[in-house]
């Protein structure tokens, strides 16, 4: 299981965000203090407090790969 703290600041930014992971096989989980959603749901993202920055949360073959492509978001 891989984890990266990330940040969706603007609609554009969640809009993008869900549009990369749509295509993931892998589950993702966005956890915000006791909430947990799934990454692919704009609808459950916009359930979050996006002030804050997001723990991501996914396996898969492919996590490497995705992690990589979503460095634009990742909190450093």
């Amino acid at each position: 299981m891989k984890s990266i703290k990330i940040m969706l600041s603007t609609i554009a930014d969640v809009r993008d965000f869900v549009n990369l992971v749509a295509a993931y096989d892998g589950d993702i989980d966005l956890i915000s203090g006791r909430y947990i959603v799934d990454g692919k749901s704009i609808m459950g993202i916009f359930s979050l407090n996006l002030l804050d920055p997001i723990t991501l949360q996914t396996e898969g073959p492919d996590a490497d790969e995705l992690l990589e492509k979503l460095a634009r978001f990742t909190v450093k």
